[in-house]
This record gives structure tokens, C-alpha cells and sequence, in this order.
């Protein structure tokens, strides 16, 4: 692939801060936060006389840092019914899985992909579909270059932007259409990023004319969807699998119920997603 220089880092730093709020961030790049509760979690989940009461107990999750809104709204929203404090880590999936093999402890992976997962399968004792996680080609707003579909992005004028392909989901994606649409050689890459939410700033700041991205993230200004089918065999599933080193069972047995609840169904597709069912 051919590449040029394009200056993404300070839009990634942007991006960063602005995802991170004032949660805290460790030395590999992942974010941690301690739920807060919101009020549109608590309107998505309410309280029931069934609702297991986890007061002063706490679970450790890691989550994809593409899903980090709707996810983070899942846990407020298990907090407030519950009391459970949820911990989540929010990075890319290679710096959740060192996470993961190295410290052995936590109680949930919710990987970009169920192929995130095979990496720590030994650490795993079951999984859960969630939802689909949909790539599409987003092109900058009004399609200036007039991109139709993969084949397009060899052309030499179109400048594209793509995740890592060594740490995220939607990176391996990408480098994979490239093969099989046969532009690996011709397309012009002008860079790669960490987290998948970054491609779509990169576009819309018009530092890039198209990138492979999910659905979901392709929400920034002056970025739209191209319509094309060239991606719909390459549509991935959310997991949620559950470590084996997770001890405190009650409260993961009440996060498992409540991951496939309406509560945590409407927050998925209020931002985007598909059902997995």
C-alpha cells in the first residue's frame, strides 16, 4: 500500500481527551473508568422487585474503545439497579488482551469482534452474542471524489485512512478487503489509527476521502456512508465473554441476564447497532 504523511496525531490526542472525560488512563493507552450514573441510564433501566441488590460488590471489565458510549451507559445503567460498581477498561483490542494475559483478573471481555477473543480463549469460559458490528465505507461529506465501492480507493487521487490492522478489528478488516478487492498495491494510505471513532475525524476534517470504519462511529460532521454492498460479508458480532478468573459470580451471573435485557437492547440500537438474535 502506498503511503503518505498525514498529520492524525493531534486529532487522536483530541479525540483521546474527549473520550476519556475525567477518567483515568494508564501506561499502555487504555482508559479506566469508574461508573457514574446517568440520567438516561437510569430512564433505560428501571428498578424491580427482582433486582439483585450487589451493594459493595464490583466487577472489572474490558470493552473496546469504539464501544465505549453505549457500553458505558450499559454499566451506569447495571449500577444504578444493582449498586454493583462497574469498572470498565476502554483501548484497542491487542492492549485489552496484554491486559487480560497479563493480570489475570477481571469478569468480562466485550471484544469488537468474536475473533478478538481467540487470542485469550484459555482465559474464557463462555461467550454471549451481542450485537453485529457493520462496516461500511465512509467517504467525506457530499463525495467529492466520487467513491462508488472498494475498487474505487486504488484510484490514485483517494487518500484513505485506516485502523491499525495489528491491534484493531476494523483494522484487520480493512487490510483483508484491500487482498480480496485486489487494491492492497494501489491503495494510497495516508495513515492508520489506534481506535476505529478516530477514522471518522480524520475524514471529516478532510485530512482523508474515505476509510473502511463501523457503523456506529460514522456519526462525525462532514462524513457520510457510501452505499455500496462491498462490506456486508464482512460483518462481525460483539461478544461478551465471561474470564474464567472472575470471582465474585453473583454479580457477573446479574450482568450476564442484564446484558440481554430490553434496558441494554435499546441502548445498543439508540446508538447504531443490530442485534445479534
Amino acid at each position: 500500500m502506498k503511503k503518505i504523511l498525514v498529520t492524525v496525531l493531534a486529532f487522536s490526542m483530541i479525540l483521546s481527551l474527549a473520550a476519556c472525560g475525567g477518567q483515568g488512563q494508564d501506561s499502555s493507552g487504555s482508559v479506566s473508568s469508574n461508573t457514574t450514573t446517568s440520567a438516561a441510564s437510569g430512564e433505560a433501566a428501571s428498578s424491580s422487585s427482582t433486582t439483585p441488590d450487589l451493594s459493595g460488590q464490583s466487577l472489572l471489565i474490558y470493552c473496546g474503545a469504539g464501544m465505549q458510549q453505549p457500553f458505558q451507559e450499559i454499566a451506569d445503567a447495571f449500577q444504578k439497579e444493582t449498586g454493583c460498581q462497574m469498572n470498565v477498561t476502554y483501548a484497542n483490542a491487542a492492549q485489552l488482551q496484554t491486559q487480560i494475559t497479563e493480570s489475570k483478573e477481571g469478569d468480562f471481555f466485550i471484544a469488537g469482534s468474536a475473533d478478538e477473543v481467540k487470542p485469550v480463549k484459555d482465559d474464557v469460559s463462555g461467550s454471549v452474542d451481542l450485537v453485529k458490528h457493520i462496516p461500511v465505507l465512509a467517504v467525506a461529506k457530499g463525495n467529492p471524489k466520487g467513491i462508488t465501492g472498494v475498487a474505487d480507493l486504488g484510484k490514485s487521487d483517494v487518500v484513505t485512512v485506516i485502523g491499525d490492522p495489528e491491534s484493531t478489528p476494523i483494522g484487520k478488516i480493512a487490510k483483508k478487503v484491500f487482498s480480496d478487492f485486489g487494491v492492497s498495491d494501489t491503495v494510497t494510505l495516508g495513515a492508520t489509527t489506534t481506535t476505529a471513532p478516530q477514522l471518522a475525524t480524520v475524514v471529516g476534517l478532510g485530512e482523508a476521502d474515505a476509510a473502511i470504519i463501523w457503523k456506529e462511529n460514522c456519526n462525525a460532521e462532514g462524513v457520510e456512508i457510501c452505499e455500496t454492498k462491498d462490506l456486508d460479508s464482512y460483518v462481525k458480532t460483539v461478544p461478551a465473554a465471561r474470564l474464567t478468573f472472575s470471582t465474585n459470580s453473583a454479580a457477573a451471573d446479574a450482568f450476564s441476564t442484564f446484558l440481554s435485557s430490553d434496558a441494554a437492547n435499546q441502548i445498543w440500537t439508540a446508538h447504531g447497532y443490530e442485534l445479534a438474535g
